[in-house]
């Protein structure tokens, strides 16, 4: 059997090589065919006939006019009625049929004409569930049917003769349409030589005249189009800014920027108020319209002053609070009197999140220097621990003790040094 396969492509290589291109002679063609097979009922075969639709590929090649060279590789699915003699048991379920064969075609006329009786013949082998090997020799006849573009249609009916042990004598019919692997070259068209003509671009200029004899002009510009200096596809005769390029929309003219901001009209959000980029083209916001730009405000939601950088001047507030934060004399802790100002303290902090607190301590002059620098800076302690328990954060505050350095009444009277012992709270924006 492989000797049989061998002998069989052997002889494909032979006759295709043997082949010609002329116009002809058909060109190598690919066609896709549909088919049914037919095994026979036989007296020494334990199985009736056997019928199966089948599709496959087709390869065609002339050789002369009248001799084509044809491949058939077809598959189908089916019970093979193999003899009783071969002892070989019918399948219970279809298998795989694959077969291939090497056939000449000689045809009773030419490709030229619309109908195309021809006979056929080759040889053969088939593959049955990859596990058998058949041998068969193709015998028939067939119809080609003239299509476009050197494309057919094939009828084609043969009788497969059994040349090994394992064939079984079986019938082939199918149809299938070819298609050119490459299709014929049109024959070029042969165009005459156009006259010789004084005025090429037809724009009424004659061409000895026409500076631009390619292109259709006016007679003031000798023949060439009106031109466009800034190259903005609008002709300087409907340019209003034949120099600057500009849009078709502004007539040649850039978008304007009414407000000289550098931002164009059509990108700026403020056309008529010179702002920034960032800002969409608008001046710095104001949020709290308190006459401080957001950028320069430091509390940008809360209407203040510009002294303050756009916040509130809370201190004099702040001033009638510290007013309350006094102290007996060696004492750190605040009087009940002062809770009430630090409560009132701590909600100006909770509404004003931008600000800080320097808080510092002072004592009079009575003990020494050393301990009445460490007195100080516990009563400002103090004050701050309490703020940070009405929810006011501790970062939000400095804590800072003077001793006597710093007195705003008079050591020598009582009245005095009362005012001394107090705690200085000063608002930093």
């Amino acid at each position: 059997m492989k000797k049989f396969i061998i002998t069989l492509l052997a002889f494909a290589f032979y006759v295709n090589a043997m082949a010609q291109d002329t116009p002809s002679i058909k060109t190598p063609s690919i066609a896709f065919k549909l088919g049914l097979f037919n095994f026979k009922k036989t007296a020494s075969t334990d199985k009736a006939s056997e019928t199966a639709l089948q599709g496959g590929i087709q390869y065609f090649k002339g050789i002369t006019e009248h001799v084509d060279f044809m491949m058939n590789l077809d598959f189908t699915s089916l019970k093979y009625p193999f003899y009783a003699a071969s002892k070989i048991g019918i399948a219970k379920s279809n298998e795989m049929y694959t077969a291939l064969d090497a056939n000449v075609n000689y045809k009773f006329l030419t490709d030229e004409n619309k109908l195309v009786p021809f006979v056929t013949a080759g040889l053969g082998v088939a593959s049955i569930k990859n596990s058998y090997y058949t041998a068969y020799a193709p015998i028939g006849l067939g119809l080609q049917i003239k299509a476009s573009q050197g494309s057919f249609i094939n009828i084609i009916s043969t009788y497969r003769a059994e040349v090994s042990a394992l064939t079984k004598t079986h019938y082939n019919h199918s149809i299938s349409y070819t298609l050119p692997l490459k299709l014929r070259e049109k024959k070029p068209v042969m165009i005459p030589d156009a006259p010789v003509v004084l005025d090429g671009d037809n724009d009424g200029v004659k061409g000895s005249d026409d500076d631009c004899p390619n292109s259709s002009g006016l007679v003031k510009y000798h023949g060439c189009p009106v031109p466009d200096a800034d190259d903005d596809g609008v002709n300087d005769e409907n340019d209003k800014c034949p120099t600057q390029a500009g849009t078709v929309k502004y007539k040649g003219c850039p978008i304007p920027d009414a407000d000289k901001d550098g931002i164009n009209d059509e990108m700026d959000k403020c056309p008529d108020r010179s702002g920034l980029s960032r800002y969409g083209g608008c001046p710095i916001p104001d949020t709290d319209k308190d006459g401080v730009n957001d950028e320069e405000d430091k509390c940008p939601t809360i209407a203040g002053v510009f002294g303050n950088h756009g916040c509130a001047d809370l201190q004099p507030m702040i001033n009638e609070i510290a007013s309350n934060l006094k102290f007996e004399s060696g004492k750190v802790m605040v009087t009940k009197k002062a809770y009430l100002a630090l409560d009132t303290l701590a909600v100006i902090m909770q509404n004003n999140r931008s600000i800080t607190l320097s808080i510092t301590g002072h004592t009079d002059n009575t003990g020494t220097f050393k301990i009445n620098e460490k007195l100080s800076l516990l009563r400002a302690t103090a004050v701050s621990s309490y703020l940070v328990k009405k929810g006011v954060d501790a970062s939000r505050m400095t804590q800072k003790g003077f001793a006597d350095t710093k007195p705003v009444g008079d050591n020598k009277t009582m009245k005095g040094r009362s005012q001394n012992r107090r705690v200085d709270v000063e608002v930093i924006y």
